[in-house]
């Protein structure tokens, strides 16, 4: 997109010859003209009746006009070809019938290389004081010995006449007529790169980066210093620039009629055009373009870059903006950040208005903005009270229909999942299918900014919590802990409380970010975000999940928050409902008592009443897993029967068998004696219902009974003394006759069960 880059200023009008070369030395110019003088100007507002100023070398062009200081009359015999100033040497290159060096600023010669005589190109490395020129169809390489004096190093033959080259690291590139080649100035060898064109002659510009530009008619190509093509475009000119100097971050090349500006940013686009009549030289110097027309001078003045980039912002060229924002100086870094943070929402903003979701966040975070600034785009997004936001440089309009997506409810964007009415029009019903689309792609775009943000700001969050709680072991407590809002890790958790900016922030995030999970369809993944550490917001997820039906993710959400009484109901109620034909709620799947039993497992060491209170749900329709749990949790066995017979006494038997059955010495005596005090009660329950009835009959064996008397021969953890005051006297005369024993009155459990067995005889004797 065209901006002024450089504003065109003109320096001086008024050389009485045609100028046929021009360089710039500090804040002078020195005109090679036609005549063989060379004429030196300076700006208007300098005296020029006095040397110039210390430090000359670093002044700089001033966009002013300028006046002749100087004539050097027959400067060179003929008219310059070239000129160059070597700033670090403090030297004047110059190409006319030879190559000649003068010593600046007061032009003495030091040097004239007379072998250069008829040469016709040349280049100048400034750094190691290297000097190569092209003579017909050699190339000579001198170097400077620091003093006044050139040595010679090499000379090599070349196959044709040399129309351009350049220095590239230890080679030089040149420009072959219709070709380009790489020569090794070590030992003459010639590699080919590829052909000029066919129209323009080749021209070899040297990039600060060491690397090469090589013109190919109206197209630029980029090369390595051993002439590979680099994968980075090609600059397509209008037409075939003459002459191509590099000032970053453009590329600036003299055509027939205009100066061309592009960018050296792939894909090099057009940035400015400057058109003047009859141009025939183009100059980089230290801070402009130098332009001479006939027998004026231009400069071409960069336009400040605070300048550019706001011209580049407003008129949506962001990318370009941003290229330039890295070029502010280093003492501009706050400035810097605060304008690429600018241009990066801006540019977000413009993505997002035209459909380009993903690639607007992640302009946004690259703008290292507040997620509650993306999220104000984002209306079906519950977020807590608490949460201010902020206003957006520019809303969306035409986007965001405030009748899809409310802020009003937590139930958010359900017509996501409905279908449209059947009286619509065939063209209202593509309207909302591309509203719905167009939710998904925004929904998704913001998860996977939120999945970007997310890792550093659970770090500082988690990080935060984990010093407010060793501040509050050594005793210093400085932060407010909020029990009604705490968080815990995913393996053995610590309550932290939300208080601080940090975890206010992951709170934020983590509530927008479950939300976008579930309105873009991915329950499982938003499962995966509650099983982890997380700070999701209870009671807006709570209400959204409740809404949904997101029952699994809704047991999660309590269970990472330590509500385990509201998920062991929740999940109880789910249990009922699989096994009702009319179940309360909408089940996505079928929800077994094995579960509860699962969920209890971790809390047997920390919660043991409350695995006491729910396991009673599940003892009787799986006793075995439940008597597992309360042995693999070691929960005291004393604790389990308390409770039991307090709030399950008909479950209390088979928990004392199971125990028994599982763990045969685990039991202790008071247990056993409680097992036995049961099933004791149950066989005069029974008795006693017989007598009344004139049925009793003491050989008959109830299923009590026999676990009776199995458990009083097999252990020996109860009280006998006791449990045979219970005993009626005219009957159970087995169980009194083991008690007896048991107590070592052997001799009467002897007579009892002689008396029994004399009792049996003389009924059959009877019944006969």
């Amino acid at each position: 997109m065209v901006h002024s880059a450089y504003d065109s200023f003109e320096l001086l009008n008024n050389c009485p010859t045609r100028i046929e070369t021009i360089e710039s030395y500090g804040a002078k110019l020195f005109l090679g003209c036609s005549d063989g003088s060379l004429r030196i100007y300076g700006p208007e507002s300098f005296s020029f009746d006095r040397s110039p100023p210390s430090g000359l070398n670093a002044l700089e062009l001033r966009k002013e006009p300028y006046v002749l200081e100087r004539t050097v009359t027959g400067f060179s015999k003929k008219p310059l070809v070239a000129m160059e100033v070597s700033g670090t040497r403090e030297l004047l290159l110059s190409l006319s019938e030879s190559i000649a060096f003068h010593r600046l600023p007061n032009l003495e010669t030091i040097a004239v290389i007379t072998k250069a005589k008829g040469a016709n190109v040349y280049s100048w490395d400034d750094r190691r004081g290297f000097l190569s020129f092209a003579r017909q169809k050699r190339v000579c390489i001198f170097r400077h010995d620091g003093g006044r004096g050139f040595v010679e190093v090499k000379e090599f033959g070349v196959p044709d006449f040399v129309k351009s080259m350049s220095w590239c690291g230890e080679n030089i590139c040149l420009g072959i007529r219709r070709e380009y080649m790489i020569l090794n100035a070590t030992n003459g060898a010639l590699s080919e790169i590829f052909p000029s064109g066919r129209i323009a002659p080749p021209l070899v510009v040297s990039l600060p980066s060491g690397e090469l530009l090589l013109g190919k008619d109206n197209i630029g190509v980029f090369v390595d210093q051993n002439g590979k093509l680099l994968q980075e475009g090609r600059i397509c000119w209008s037409e075939a620039p003459k002459v191509v100097v590099i000032q970053k971050p453009y590329a600036i090349a003299l055509l027939q009629r205009h100066v061309e500006i592009r960018s050296l940013r792939v894909p090099y686009p057009l940035i400015q055009t400057v058109v003047l009549r009859n141009i025939c030289h183009l100059h980089q110097s230290n801070n402009a373009i130098l332009v001479a027309v006939d027998n004026s001078v231009y400069g071409l003045f960069p336009v400040p870059l605070g300048a550019q980039i706001v011209q580049l912002t407003a008129s949506g060229d962001f990318e370009e903006a941003l290229a330039l924002c890295k070029m502010l100086p280093p003492e501009d870094a706050s400035l810097r950040a605060a304008k690429e943070g600018s241009i990066h929402i801006r540019y977000a903003h413009y993505l997002f208005e035209n459909g380009s979701y993903e690639e607007a966040m992640d302009q946004f975070l690259a703008s290292q903005v507040d997620i509650t600034y993306v999220l104000s785009l984002y209306p079906s997004i519950v977020l807590p009270k608490s949460v201010v936001l902020p206003e957006p440089e520019k809303l969306m309009e035409n986007v965001w229909d405030a009748s899809h997506l409310s802020r009003g409810s937590s139930g958010v964007s359900d017509d996501m999942e409905s279908s449209p009415p059947p009286q619509l029009l065939e063209s209202e019903e593509n309207a909302v299918l591309e509203s719905k689309k167009m939710s998904h792609n925004t929904l998704m775009a913001l998860i996977k900014f939120l999945q970007k943000k997310r890792y550093n700001i659970i770090e500082k969050a988690t990080a935060e919590g984990t010093e407010e709680v060793v501040l509050d072991a050594v005793g210093d407590n400085f932060a407010s802990y909020d029990s009604t809002r705490s968080k815990k890790s995913n393996k053995g958790r610590v309550n932290i409380a939300i208080s601080s900016g940090a975890r206010e922030t992951a709170a934020i995030l983590d509530t927008a970010l479950l939300q976008a999970l579930l309105l873009t369809g991915q329950s499982s993944a938003a499962l995966e975000l509650l099983k982890g550490l997380n700070y999701c917001d209870i009671k807006i997820c709570e209400e959204i999940l409740q809404k949904r039906n997101h029952h699994t993710a809704l047991l999660e959400l309590y269970k990472c928050n330590g509500m385990h009484h509201d998920a062991l109901k929740l999940l109880h109620q789910l249990v009922e409902d699989s096994n009702s034909d009319q179940p309360q709620a909408e089940l996505s799947q079928k929800f077994k008592p094995e579960m509860i039993i699962e969920y209890l497992k971790p809390l047997c060491a920390t919660e043991p009443m409350l695995v006491l209170e729910f396991s009673m749900l599940v003892l009787e329709s799986c006793p075995s897993q439940t008597i597992d749990l309360f042995l693999s949790g070691n929960i005291p066995a004393d604790l389990v029967n308390s409770y039991l017979k307090q709030h399950a006494p008909n479950m209390q038997a088979m928990y004392l068998e199971l125990m028994l059955a599982m763990n045969e010495h685990g039991i202790s005596g008071n247990l056993q004696n409680e097992m036995v005090q049961i099933y004791l009660s149950e066989v005069l329950e029974w008795h006693a219902d017989l007598s009344a009835q004139g049925k009793w009959d003491e050989k008959a064996y109830s299923p009590t009974r026999k676990k009776l008397l199995s458990a009083l021969e097999s252990i020996s953890g109860y009280n006998p003394e006791g449990l045979l005051k219970r005993l009626p006297p005219d009957a159970l005369y087995e169980e009194r006759a083991i008690f007896l024993g048991k107590m070592n009155q052997h001799e009467l459990a002897l007579s009892l069960y002689v008396h029994k067995v004399l009792f049996a005889i003389e009924l059959t004797l009877f019944l006969l």
